[in-house]
């Protein structure tokens, strides 16, 4: 009894650490709250603009040729939650924040990467149905990829009380925006582009006024409560799936742009849908400032994919001219074959003038 003011000894250590870093203060109050409604309302904007930005013909496209979910499968599902597991092992994470870092690794692309591929003209057709496909994937593979790499830790308290069905149940939930808003690209397309730019400002919006009232309610310690391991995680993990992004994609013999498009489609995740998991699922006393942990992921993702398209805008730009002139050379010269053939075709069967006055001739001589 006169040890009750200490912590554990077998209970302290980081988990002790997370809850004496404002773990508690997630889940009390109405700032804790509004937290709360933002993030479900971010993730639903997220989710609609995702939707606005499919084409039902796309679908079609891939079913018949389903490179794109191939490789959202690969990239997504087995390369990322790989990655995230490797990095936790390396970095000999606590089970909360190896949970966390797994979530994110877990979870489906994000939009940010679309907007990139569009910077570095990648395929936009690619990246919407890679993006779209792996949120879709993620209903039955994320929680399967959460149970699979957390039975490392399954001795710990977090990880015993892991919130799957809760989580397949978000993941349900969010269905139902990215149906209304394939409805909407359906019947008012003009309506759907403008919903895929309001979602792509609200995760720029979003992530700015997360971090500004975390920081808020976890006060300015918060920072020195998230061990330099899980920053360094953060760090390494957006570049480590951009680049297993682009080697996927040359595996598959994809042309340059489709590997530019890939590769971000690896490393962007779904920070909303990461932050939403952390924040109404799973326990704020359990889970403490490693709510956090997304929100770092998002940082440094946008910071590093900044720096890949920057990087092509200086030097690969004029490859990449060079490769859409000789694109549209080859284009030309199909197209001139394409009609020399129509030609035949309609020439086939049709009499010509000069066979039809050969004929009126052969005509006039049977006749005399």
């Amino acid at each position: 009894m006169a040890s009750s003011g200490e912590p554990p000894a077998g209970g302290g250590g980081p988990d002790g650490e997370e809850r004496a870093g404002g773990g508690g203060g997630l889940g009390d109050g109405s700032l804790s709250q509004g937290l709360s409604v933002l993030v479900g309302l971010a993730l639903c904007v997220t989710m609609l603009g995702l939707g606005c930005a499919v084409e039902l013909g796309q679908l079609g496209q891939q079913l018949r040729r389903p490179v794109g979910v191939l490789l959202a499968l690969l990239a997504q599902f087995v390369a990322m939650p790989l990655l995230a597991f490797l990095l936790a092992l390396l970095f000999a994470l606590d089970e909360v924040a190896a949970v966390a870092v797994l979530l994110c690794g877990s979870c489906p692309g994000g939009s940010l990467s679309n907007l990139m591929s569009l910077l570095v003209d990648g395929d936009m057709n690619l990246s919407i149905i890679m993006t779209a496909s792996s949120t879709l994937l993620a209903l039955f593979l994320m929680p399967l990829c959460l149970w699979v790499y957390s039975r490392h830790w399954i001795n710990t308290t977090l990880v015993q009380l892991l919130p799957l069905g809760a989580v397949s149940l978000m993941l349900a939930s969010t269905l139902l925006p990215i149906g209304l808003g394939v409805l909407i690209r359906y019947k008012h397309p003009r309506v759907a582009d403008l919903l895929v730019k309001v979602s792509l400002w609200s995760l720029l919006v979003t992530l700015v006024v997360l971090f500004i009232l975390t920081g808020t309610m976890l006060g300015p310690d918060l920072m020195a409560h998230i061990p330099a391991s899980v920053y360094a995680i953060a760090v390494l993990m957006p570049l480590a799936g951009y680049a297993l992004g682009y080697g996927l994609a040359t595996v598959f013999a994809l042309p340059p742009h489709c590997r530019r498009t890939v590769s971000l489609e690896t490393g962007c995740q779904n920070v909303q849908l990461c932050t939403a998991i952390l924040k109404l699922t799973f326990p704020p006393q359990l889970i403490g400032s490693m709510y956090m942990f997304p929100l770092l992921y998002a940082l440094f993702q946008s910071a590093e994919a900044g720096l890949f398209v920057l990087a092509y805008k200086m030097y690969g730009r004029d490859s990449y001219k060079q490769d859409a002139l000789g694109e549209e050379e080859d284009t030309d010269i199909s197209y001139k074959k394409l009609k020399e053939e129509e030609v035949a075709d309609t020439s086939y069967g049709t009499v010509t003038t000069e066979e039809h006055s050969s004929v009126q001739m052969e005509l006039v001589q049977t006749t005399l």
